[in-house]
Protein backbone atom coordinates (compact mmCIF):
# COMPACT_ATOMS: atom_id res chain seq x y z
CA UNK A 1 0.00 0.00 0.00
CA UNK A 2 1.18 3.91 -0.32
CA UNK A 3 -0.35 6.59 0.27
CA UNK A 4 -3.04 7.26 -2.33
CA UNK A 5 -4.06 4.00 -0.76
CA UNK A 6 -4.56 5.33 2.68
CA UNK A 7 -6.80 8.42 1.00
CA UNK A 8 -8.66 5.73 -0.46
CA UNK A 9 -9.45 4.35 2.72
CA UNK A 10 -10.18 7.25 4.31
CA UNK A 11 -12.58 8.60 1.95
CA UNK A 12 -13.86 5.38 2.25
CA UNK A 13 -14.90 5.40 5.50
CA UNK A 14 -16.40 8.66 5.53
CA UNK A 15 -18.33 8.21 2.37
CA UNK A 16 -19.68 4.85 4.53
CA UNK A 17 -20.30 7.23 7.50
CA UNK A 18 -22.43 9.67 5.11
CA UNK A 19 -24.10 7.00 3.75
CA UNK A 20 -25.42 5.71 7.12
CA UNK A 21 -26.26 9.16 8.20
CA UNK A 22 -28.40 9.76 5.35
CA UNK A 23 -30.04 6.42 5.58
CA UNK A 24 -30.53 7.26 9.68
CA UNK A 25 -32.25 10.69 8.45
CA UNK A 26 -34.58 8.96 6.02
CA UNK A 27 -36.04 6.78 8.07
CA UNK A 28 -38.54 9.31 9.29
CA UNK A 29 -40.61 8.82 12.16
CA UNK A 30 -40.57 5.24 12.11
CA UNK A 31 -40.26 4.40 15.58
CA UNK A 32 -37.30 1.13 16.02
CA UNK A 33 -35.46 -0.40 19.23
CA UNK A 34 -31.86 -0.54 19.06
CA UNK A 35 -31.33 -4.31 18.38
CA UNK A 36 -29.51 -6.65 20.92
CA UNK A 37 -27.14 -8.20 17.68
CA UNK A 38 -26.56 -7.07 14.24
CA UNK A 39 -24.88 -9.47 12.22
CA UNK A 40 -24.51 -7.33 9.24
CA UNK A 41 -21.54 -7.05 7.00
CA UNK A 42 -19.12 -3.94 8.34
CA UNK A 43 -16.00 -2.62 7.06
CA UNK A 44 -13.81 -0.98 9.49
CA UNK A 45 -10.59 1.64 8.33
CA UNK A 46 -8.19 1.72 10.69
CA UNK A 47 -5.71 4.41 11.65
CA UNK A 48 -3.24 3.94 14.68
CA UNK A 49 0.62 4.40 15.52
CA UNK A 50 3.40 1.54 16.52
CA UNK A 51 5.73 1.53 19.74
CA UNK A 52 8.33 -0.28 18.00
CA UNK A 53 10.47 -2.80 19.11
CA UNK A 54 13.84 -1.56 19.88
CA UNK A 55 15.44 -4.60 18.50
CA UNK A 56 14.31 -3.19 15.26
CA UNK A 57 16.81 -0.72 15.21
CA UNK A 58 14.39 1.49 13.50
CA UNK A 59 12.36 4.80 15.14
CA UNK A 60 10.38 4.12 17.82
CA UNK A 61 6.93 5.13 17.18
CA UNK A 62 5.61 4.90 14.04
CA UNK A 63 1.94 5.40 12.07
CA UNK A 64 0.07 2.27 10.22
CA UNK A 65 -3.19 2.10 8.26
CA UNK A 66 -5.51 -0.76 7.56
CA UNK A 67 -9.05 -1.85 6.56
CA UNK A 68 -10.98 -4.47 8.32
CA UNK A 69 -14.44 -6.61 6.67
CA UNK A 70 -16.46 -8.78 8.94
CA UNK A 71 -19.32 -9.07 11.18
CA UNK A 72 -20.87 -10.54 14.82
CA UNK A 73 -21.46 -14.07 14.95
CA UNK A 74 -23.02 -13.43 18.26
CA UNK A 75 -24.37 -10.47 20.32
CA UNK A 76 -20.75 -10.38 22.21
CA UNK A 77 -18.21 -12.13 19.37
CA UNK A 78 -17.06 -10.60 15.99
CA UNK A 79 -14.83 -11.39 13.61
CA UNK A 80 -12.58 -9.24 11.29
CA UNK A 81 -10.54 -9.69 8.18
CA UNK A 82 -7.81 -7.29 7.61
CA UNK A 83 -4.76 -5.64 6.31
CA UNK A 84 -2.69 -3.23 7.64
CA UNK A 85 0.64 -1.50 6.62
CA UNK A 86 3.25 0.08 8.13
CA UNK A 87 6.77 1.70 7.50
CA UNK A 88 9.31 1.69 9.61
CA UNK A 89 13.34 4.09 8.93
CA UNK A 90 15.78 2.15 9.61
CA UNK A 91 18.63 3.88 12.35
CA UNK A 92 21.30 5.10 10.50
CA UNK A 93 20.15 3.53 7.15
CA UNK A 94 20.20 6.80 5.29
CA UNK A 95 16.52 7.04 4.61
CA UNK A 96 16.34 3.11 4.74
CA UNK A 97 12.87 2.42 5.27
CA UNK A 98 11.40 -1.53 6.76
CA UNK A 99 7.62 -1.48 5.68
CA UNK A 100 5.08 -4.78 6.86
CA UNK A 101 2.10 -5.31 5.00
CA UNK A 102 0.14 -7.49 7.86
CA UNK A 103 -2.99 -9.73 6.43
CA UNK A 104 -4.85 -11.98 9.12
CA UNK A 105 -8.07 -12.48 10.98
CA UNK A 106 -9.58 -10.89 14.65
CA UNK A 107 -11.67 -11.88 17.04
CA UNK A 108 -13.11 -9.37 19.35
CA UNK A 109 -15.22 -10.80 22.86
CA UNK A 110 -17.11 -8.04 24.23
CA UNK A 111 -19.13 -7.35 27.25
CA UNK A 112 -21.94 -5.59 27.90
CA UNK A 113 -25.14 -4.53 26.33
CA UNK A 114 -25.09 -3.10 22.78
CA UNK A 115 -25.53 -0.06 23.06
CA UNK A 116 -23.50 1.17 25.62
CA UNK A 117 -19.96 1.45 26.04
CA UNK A 118 -18.06 -1.96 25.83
CA UNK A 119 -14.86 -3.31 26.40
CA UNK A 120 -13.55 -6.22 24.75
CA UNK A 121 -10.84 -8.62 24.68
CA UNK A 122 -8.91 -9.18 21.08
CA UNK A 123 -7.08 -12.03 19.25
CA UNK A 124 -5.81 -12.30 16.00
CA UNK A 125 -3.23 -14.24 13.89
CA UNK A 126 -1.74 -12.98 10.52
CA UNK A 127 0.48 -13.22 7.75
CA UNK A 128 3.44 -10.21 8.01
CA UNK A 129 4.93 -9.38 4.93
CA UNK A 130 8.45 -7.44 5.43
CA UNK A 131 10.26 -5.78 2.87
CA UNK A 132 13.50 -4.05 3.09
CA UNK A 133 16.89 -3.90 1.75
CA UNK A 134 17.85 -6.93 3.38
CA UNK A 135 15.37 -9.03 2.57
CA UNK A 136 11.72 -9.32 1.03
CA UNK A 137 9.77 -12.37 2.54
CA UNK A 138 6.84 -13.63 4.72
CA UNK A 139 6.39 -14.46 8.47
CA UNK A 140 4.05 -15.25 10.79
CA UNK A 141 2.60 -13.28 13.51
CA UNK A 142 -0.16 -12.40 16.18
CA UNK A 143 -1.71 -10.31 18.43
CA UNK A 144 -3.07 -9.70 21.85
CA UNK A 145 -5.17 -6.66 23.40
CA UNK A 146 -8.08 -4.94 24.82
CA UNK A 147 -10.39 -1.88 23.37
CA UNK A 148 -13.89 -0.26 24.06
CA UNK A 149 -16.35 -0.20 21.46
CA UNK A 150 -19.34 2.41 21.32
CA UNK A 151 -22.61 2.47 19.04
CA UNK A 152 -23.13 5.55 17.72
CA UNK A 153 -25.87 5.18 14.78
CA UNK A 154 -27.98 1.99 14.07
CA UNK A 155 -25.24 1.40 11.68
CA UNK A 156 -21.82 3.23 13.13
CA UNK A 157 -19.41 2.28 16.17
CA UNK A 158 -16.35 3.97 17.29
CA UNK A 159 -13.71 1.74 18.60
CA UNK A 160 -10.23 2.21 19.94
CA UNK A 161 -8.09 -0.71 20.74
CA UNK A 162 -4.64 -1.24 22.12
CA UNK A 163 -2.31 -4.61 22.12
CA UNK A 164 0.62 -5.96 21.80
CA UNK A 165 1.92 -7.92 18.25
CA UNK A 166 4.63 -10.39 17.93
CA UNK A 167 6.07 -10.64 14.54
CA UNK A 168 8.40 -14.27 14.19
CA UNK A 169 10.70 -12.42 11.36
CA UNK A 170 14.33 -14.11 11.36
CA UNK A 171 15.56 -12.87 8.21
CA UNK A 172 15.81 -8.99 8.20
CA UNK A 173 18.19 -9.23 10.59
CA UNK A 174 20.16 -12.59 10.84
CA UNK A 175 21.68 -12.00 14.29
CA UNK A 176 17.99 -11.11 15.51
CA UNK A 177 14.72 -13.67 15.65
CA UNK A 178 11.27 -11.95 16.42
CA UNK A 179 10.33 -8.74 17.29
CA UNK A 180 7.69 -7.51 20.05
CA UNK A 181 5.51 -4.00 18.98
CA UNK A 182 2.72 -1.86 20.90
CA UNK A 183 0.12 -0.42 18.82
CA UNK A 184 -2.72 1.83 19.50
CA UNK A 185 -5.73 2.20 17.16
CA UNK A 186 -8.92 4.10 16.26
CA UNK A 187 -11.15 2.52 13.84
CA UNK A 188 -14.59 3.85 12.31
CA UNK A 189 -17.08 0.43 11.94
CA UNK A 190 -19.63 1.31 9.64
CA UNK A 191 -22.67 -1.48 8.62
CA UNK A 192 -24.01 -2.14 5.39
CA UNK A 193 -27.50 -2.34 4.55
CA UNK A 194 -30.90 -1.93 6.46
CA UNK A 195 -30.56 -1.99 10.15
CA UNK A 196 -32.99 -4.78 11.39
CA UNK A 197 -36.60 -4.26 11.92
CA UNK A 198 -37.96 -4.53 15.46
CA UNK A 199 -39.96 -7.35 16.35
CA UNK A 200 -43.88 -5.85 16.94
CA UNK A 201 -44.53 -5.89 20.39
CA UNK A 202 -48.11 -7.72 20.71
CA UNK A 203 -50.88 -6.19 22.42
CA UNK A 204 -51.77 -8.56 25.56
CA UNK A 205 -54.88 -10.44 24.37
CA UNK A 206 -57.37 -9.24 27.61
CA UNK A 207 -58.10 -11.59 30.30
CA UNK A 208 -60.81 -13.77 29.58
CA UNK A 209 -64.21 -13.10 32.29
CA UNK A 210 -64.41 -16.13 34.34
CA UNK A 211 -67.98 -17.39 34.88
CA UNK A 212 -69.69 -17.46 37.99
CA UNK A 213 -68.28 -20.77 39.58
CA UNK A 214 -71.40 -20.46 42.44
CA UNK A 215 -74.08 -20.86 40.33
CA UNK A 216 -72.09 -23.86 38.15
CA UNK A 217 -72.54 -27.52 39.81
CA UNK A 218 -71.39 -30.41 39.39
CA UNK A 219 -72.48 -33.61 41.04
CA UNK A 220 -74.26 -31.56 43.36
CA UNK A 221 -71.39 -29.45 43.99
CA UNK A 222 -70.87 -25.49 42.86
CA UNK A 223 -67.72 -25.39 40.72
CA UNK A 224 -66.23 -23.20 43.39
CA UNK A 225 -65.32 -25.77 45.56
CA UNK A 226 -65.36 -28.99 43.06
CA UNK A 227 -61.59 -30.14 43.00
CA UNK A 228 -62.63 -32.46 40.10
CA UNK A 229 -65.07 -31.00 38.14
CA UNK A 230 -64.48 -33.36 35.05
CA UNK A 231 -66.24 -36.24 37.11
CA UNK A 232 -69.42 -37.83 34.74
CA UNK A 233 -72.62 -36.22 36.39
CA UNK A 234 -74.11 -38.71 38.65
CA UNK A 235 -70.55 -39.80 40.63
CA UNK A 236 -70.83 -39.90 43.97
CA UNK A 237 -68.96 -37.53 45.41
CA UNK A 238 -67.55 -35.50 48.71
CA UNK A 239 -68.10 -32.06 49.63
CA UNK A 240 -64.84 -31.63 47.80
CA UNK A 241 -66.81 -32.83 44.41
CA UNK A 242 -64.06 -35.93 44.38
CA UNK A 243 -65.50 -39.56 44.20
CA UNK A 244 -66.64 -40.43 47.93
CA UNK A 245 -67.36 -44.29 49.09
CA UNK A 246 -70.33 -44.42 51.15
CA UNK A 247 -71.09 -47.01 53.06
CA UNK A 248 -74.30 -47.33 55.35
CA UNK A 249 -73.85 -49.69 57.43
CA UNK A 250 -77.29 -51.64 59.67
CA UNK A 251 -74.95 -53.86 61.58
CA UNK A 252 -77.00 -53.58 64.93
CA UNK A 253 -80.24 -53.63 63.62
CA UNK A 254 -82.09 -56.60 64.21
CA UNK A 255 -85.39 -58.65 64.47
CA UNK A 256 -87.00 -60.38 66.91
CA UNK A 257 -87.31 -64.41 66.46
CA UNK A 258 -90.44 -64.48 63.90
CA UNK A 259 -90.57 -60.84 63.48
CA UNK A 260 -92.36 -59.18 62.27
CA UNK A 261 -95.73 -61.22 61.66
CA UNK A 262 -97.25 -60.74 58.27
CA UNK A 263 -99.27 -57.06 58.16
CA UNK A 264 -96.80 -55.95 61.08
CA UNK A 265 -96.04 -51.99 60.21
CA UNK A 266 -94.44 -51.31 63.51
CA UNK A 267 -90.65 -51.59 63.34
CA UNK A 268 -90.35 -50.66 67.17
CA UNK A 269 -92.30 -54.26 67.98
CA UNK A 270 -90.00 -55.94 65.51
CA UNK A 271 -86.62 -55.02 66.29
CA UNK A 272 -84.62 -56.90 68.88
CA UNK A 273 -84.01 -55.20 72.11
CA UNK A 274 -83.21 -52.61 73.25
CA UNK A 275 -85.15 -51.13 70.31
CA UNK A 276 -83.77 -47.66 70.70
CA UNK A 277 -80.11 -48.85 69.32
CA UNK A 278 -81.38 -50.12 66.41
CA UNK A 279 -83.57 -46.88 66.09
CA UNK A 280 -81.04 -44.53 65.71
CA UNK A 281 -78.81 -46.59 63.64
CA UNK A 282 -81.89 -46.70 61.08
CA UNK A 283 -81.70 -42.66 61.74
CA UNK A 284 -77.87 -42.39 61.12
CA UNK A 285 -78.59 -44.20 57.64
CA UNK A 286 -81.79 -41.42 56.45
CA UNK A 287 -79.19 -38.92 57.53
CA UNK A 288 -76.39 -40.48 55.18
CA UNK A 289 -78.88 -40.49 52.22
CA UNK A 290 -79.97 -36.94 52.96
CA UNK A 291 -76.24 -35.45 52.44
CA UNK A 292 -75.92 -37.60 49.48
CA UNK A 293 -78.77 -37.55 46.99
CA UNK A 294 -77.53 -38.99 44.38
CA UNK A 295 -77.09 -42.46 46.37
CA UNK A 296 -79.19 -44.99 45.51
CA UNK A 297 -79.16 -48.54 47.75
CA UNK A 298 -81.04 -52.05 47.76
CA UNK A 299 -82.84 -52.75 50.66
CA UNK A 300 -82.57 -56.63 51.37
CA UNK A 301 -83.64 -58.44 54.13
CA UNK A 302 -82.49 -62.01 55.35
CA UNK A 303 -82.68 -64.66 58.45
CA UNK A 304 -81.54 -67.52 60.51
CA UNK A 305 -81.77 -71.20 59.30
CA UNK A 306 -84.15 -72.00 62.00
CA UNK A 307 -87.47 -73.02 59.58
CA UNK A 308 -88.16 -73.89 56.20
CA UNK A 309 -86.54 -71.95 53.72
CA UNK A 310 -90.36 -70.57 51.96
CA UNK A 311 -91.30 -69.69 55.55
CA UNK A 312 -87.35 -67.60 55.93
CA UNK A 313 -87.88 -66.51 52.25
CA UNK A 314 -91.42 -64.78 53.47
CA UNK A 315 -89.49 -63.66 56.57
CA UNK A 316 -86.75 -61.90 54.80
CA UNK A 317 -88.97 -60.14 52.26
CA UNK A 318 -91.36 -58.56 55.41
CA UNK A 319 -88.25 -57.44 57.67
CA UNK A 320 -86.91 -55.61 54.22
CA UNK A 321 -89.62 -54.19 53.38
CA UNK A 322 -90.52 -52.78 57.39
CA UNK A 323 -87.25 -51.35 56.86
CA UNK A 324 -87.77 -50.10 53.44
CA UNK A 325 -90.98 -48.53 54.96
CA UNK A 326 -89.06 -47.10 57.55
CA UNK A 327 -86.64 -44.90 55.00
CA UNK A 328 -89.44 -43.90 53.08
CA UNK A 329 -91.59 -42.27 55.82
CA UNK A 330 -88.50 -40.01 56.57
CA UNK A 331 -88.55 -38.47 53.27
CA UNK A 332 -86.57 -41.13 50.97
CA UNK A 333 -87.47 -41.28 47.62
CA UNK A 334 -88.81 -44.82 46.70
CA UNK A 335 -87.00 -45.01 43.64
CA UNK A 336 -83.59 -44.25 45.17
CA UNK A 337 -84.52 -47.64 46.91
CA UNK A 338 -84.06 -51.17 45.36
CA UNK A 339 -86.54 -53.70 46.60
CA UNK A 340 -87.52 -54.62 48.90
CA UNK A 341 -85.60 -58.03 48.17
CA UNK A 342 -85.42 -61.29 50.52
CA UNK A 343 -82.39 -63.37 50.61
CA UNK A 344 -83.87 -65.91 53.26
CA UNK A 345 -81.29 -67.80 55.29
CA UNK A 346 -78.90 -67.84 52.34
CA UNK A 347 -76.26 -65.13 52.85
CA UNK A 348 -75.53 -65.95 57.21
CA UNK A 349 -73.00 -63.49 58.81
CA UNK A 350 -72.63 -65.43 61.74
CA UNK A 351 -72.86 -68.97 62.88
CA UNK A 352 -76.29 -69.99 63.26
CA UNK A 353 -75.36 -72.48 65.97
CA UNK A 354 -75.52 -70.52 68.53
CA UNK A 355 -78.66 -67.83 69.73
CA UNK A 356 -75.74 -65.00 69.72
CA UNK A 357 -75.15 -65.94 66.06
CA UNK A 358 -79.10 -66.52 64.63
CA UNK A 359 -79.79 -63.33 66.66
CA UNK A 360 -76.90 -61.34 64.06
CA UNK A 361 -78.29 -63.00 61.04
CA UNK A 362 -81.68 -61.89 61.79
CA UNK A 363 -81.12 -58.05 59.97
CA UNK A 364 -81.92 -56.18 57.16
CA UNK A 365 -79.27 -54.67 55.03
CA UNK A 366 -78.78 -51.41 52.79
CA UNK A 367 -76.15 -51.83 49.72
CA UNK A 368 -74.70 -49.23 48.56
CA UNK A 369 -74.81 -48.87 44.56
CA UNK A 370 -71.62 -47.63 43.30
Amino acid sequence: MNRKGLYFMIALALGGVGAVHAQDNTAGAATTTTPSYDGRWYIAPTVGGYYNDTDRNTNSRQFYYGLGVGRFISPNVSLDLFVDRTKRTVDGGQNSRWANNNYGVTARFYYGEWTAWRPYLLAGVMGSQHQNAVDNGWAPAAELGVGVSKTITDSTDLRVETGYRYDWDDKTQPNKNGYGDWFLGLSIVSRFGEPAAAAPVAAPAPAPVAPDCSKQFRNGVNLCDNKCPDLPEGTIVGPDGCPQKVVIDLRGVNFKFDRPKKGEADIRKALAEPTADSLAILDQAVDTLQRYPQVHVTVAGHTDNVGTAEYNQALSERRAKIVFDYLTSRGIAADRLEGPLGFGKNNPIDTNDTDAGRARNRRTELQVKQ
